[in-house]
């Protein structure tokens, strides 16, 4: 598993814009990608992508692809890792890296709803199996520490197995792009 880990509060900023996480997810999923072909994805102009992939490009997300152009003026783009991590824990010994975490976290939970709605919107031009594979739940726990820990132990590992099935499959072969998301945290409410 390709893993990018974040410890820079300036690397957390670039990538807290809404556009440039919808960017670097779409080159994690979609492959290598130009501008044009970005911007038809967000409805954004080519110009304005590709301020946004040079801005990503600087903080280490993405890079030019330039052996997949058939011109000079065409320019290529690749995410640079599958995924991204980091822990708002560490902001507790750098106030602006808390900042720029929380920041962060802030647009992921956002594209994550704007992804969910996405999903309700379209359930009737989905199919009825897909939405009844579909799931979505939530469960109030009494957790220790620990017990938390080990939780997103456990979650994070049946992930890592469903995404090494997900590799198996090829466009055409009846499989499609599945969101899973997986959040367990104590809870700020009483």
């Amino acid at each position: 598993m390709d893993v990018q880990r974040l410890d820079d509060a300036a690397q957390m900023r670039a990538l807290s814009h809404p556009t440039r996480l919808r960017l670097v997810g779409l080159l994690r999923t979609g492959g290598p990608q130009t501008a044009a072909m970005l911007g038809d994805q967000v409805d954004e102009a080519p110009g304005t992508i590709s301020y946004h992939c040079k801005r990503l490009a600087d903080a280490g997300f993405i890079e030019p692809a330039p052996e997949l152009g058939t011109d000079r003026r065409e320019r290529w783009w690749r995410a640079v890792a599958q995924h991204t991590s980091w822990n708002l824990a560490d902001g507790f010994d750098d106030p602006e890296r808390m900042v720029a975490g929380v920041a962060l976290d802030h647009a992921v939970a956002q594209a994550y709803a704007d992804e969910y709605r996405a999903f309700i919107d379209h359930v009737p031009a989905l199919g009825r199996e897909w939405v009844a594979a579909s799931h979505s739940s939530d469960r109030a726990l009494r957790l220790t520490v620990g017990e938390l820990q080990a939780l997103g132990s456990e979650l994070q590992g049946v992930l890592d197995r469903w995404e090494a099935r997900s590799a198996e499959h090829e466009p055409g072969d009846g499989s499609e792009r599945v969101t899973a998301v997986v959040q367990s945290y104590r809870s700020a409410r009483p």
